[in-house]
């Protein structure tokens, strides 16, 4: 399910359509939110420079970590830091968000503060204005790609970040505003839902076409601490948990997949989940007052049922009662009508339609209601 993720970000967006974006979701139950975003980040800048990726470059923009961190990140990964520039820039919205180490340092009261422009990252000195925001990012990544129809992909590890010094309307049309142009390939970032009212996380779970939710692998059913002899299972399940991704297909289908990570020494590995697993689930689900399915007893009894109008063939000759005169008035009345209604499955080999009237004074397209008799 992870790799569907990262074939969505991969092929990007199609001709006039937005640019697919994904929300990955985690709170302090499960906080390997950015394990995740990490993971999504090396496997789409390894198809960026193998040339599988419809965007020939990426923009990250840096507001949780340094960007020293994602360069040494990407350098344990593998990749060619040096020419890390060639397919990759860092909007440096860690350092100064506010300009405050600017308005030090042109006071000469910041001599001992650190410059940390030395990592070749843009700096961002106010994150409160969208608009800059919105156009810096926009210009680092022509500046990888160049002009023409070239596309870039955003990664943005922190939306926590944004709404500390904006709204959630200025940022939902950042975010708006990335994923319509079409320079854009695909988005991503990373969000704290417990951080935040729900209406913030339905707001940017609207703005996605992909969901990801990280959840524990076992969750108290009704809500409450754990006693101290299940702290062991709890302690052991920690690094594991449950991966949730819901994808917003174009057509307004919805489709929901599962599987299970497990982080190991700063990695994050996937894998689905076991039939173990599902057997396990099953009975930790709460008993229901009836059954769906039907025993063997019930579907032998079932098919003995002899539906109403349903001719069983016997043997006897079947008779179609024409509904002008009751069984009870007798055998002699009770017998066909002698306009041809007596009907045999003996030696029949084409199928047959009788139509009866209701009476025998009706013309044959009568547009009376057929109903009218009833007393209704």
């Amino acid at each position: 399910m992870a790799e569907s993720i990262c074939r969505a970000l991969r092929d990007g967006a199609l001709q006039g359509e937005h640019a697919p974006a994904l929300t990955i979701k985690d709170s302090i139950a499960s906080p390997f939110g950015f394990h995740v975003f990490t993971h999504l980040l090396t496997q789409l800048s390894s198809n960026i420079l193998a040339a599988k990726s419809q965007s020939r470059g990426l923009v990250l923009v840096a507001l949780s970590r340094s960007p020293s961190f994602y360069l040494d990140l990407l350098n344990r990964k593998g990749f060619d830091v040096a020419s890390s520039q060639k397919w990759i820039e860092i909007l440096d919205c860690y350092t100064d968000p506010l300009g405050w180490k600017d308005a030090l340092l042109a006071s000469g009261n910041g001599g001992s503060l650190s410059n940390e422009a030395s990592t070749g990252a843009s700096l961002c000195r106010n994150v409160k204005d969208m608009d800059k925001l919105y156009s810096s990012i926009i210009e680092l990544g022509k500046g990888i790609v160049g002009q023409g129809k070239v596309r870039f992909c955003v990664a943005i590890d922190s939306v926590n970040e944004i709404l500390r010094h904006a709204s959630i309307s200025s940022v939902a049309g950042l975010l708006s505003n990335l994923r319509s142009n079409d320079r854009v390939s695909s988005i991503f970032w990373l969000s704290h839902s417990d951080l935040h009212e729900d209406r913030v996380t339905a707001v940017l779970e609207y703005m996605s076409s992909m969901v990801a939710s990280i959840e524990p692998l076992n969750q108290s059913a009704n809500g409450h601490r754990c006693n101290w002899e299940s702290l062991p299972l709890l302690k052991c399940n920690y690094w594991k948990g449950k991966f949730h991704v819901r994808f917003k297909r174009r057509n307004g289908r919805v489709r929901v997949m599962s599987e299970e990570f497990h982080v190991e020494q700063s990695a994050i590995n996937f894998r689905s989940i076991s039939s173990e697993d599902e057997i396990v689930n099953r009975s930790l689900l709460p008993k229901m007052q009836f059954n769906l399915q039907l025993s063997e007893k019930e579907q032998i009894d079932r098919a003995k049922v002899v539906l109403p109008f349903e001719h069983q063939g016997t043997g006897k000759p079947i008779q179609i009662y024409d509904g002008r005169r009751s069984l009870t008035d007798g055998n002699s009345e009770a017998e066909p009508v002698s306009t041809g209604i007596l009907q045999t499955n003996e030696n029949s080999s084409k199928g047959e339609i009788i139509y009866l009237r209701d009476s025998d004074d009706e013309r044959p397209d009568s547009d009376e209601d057929p109903d009218d008799d009833l007393d209704i």
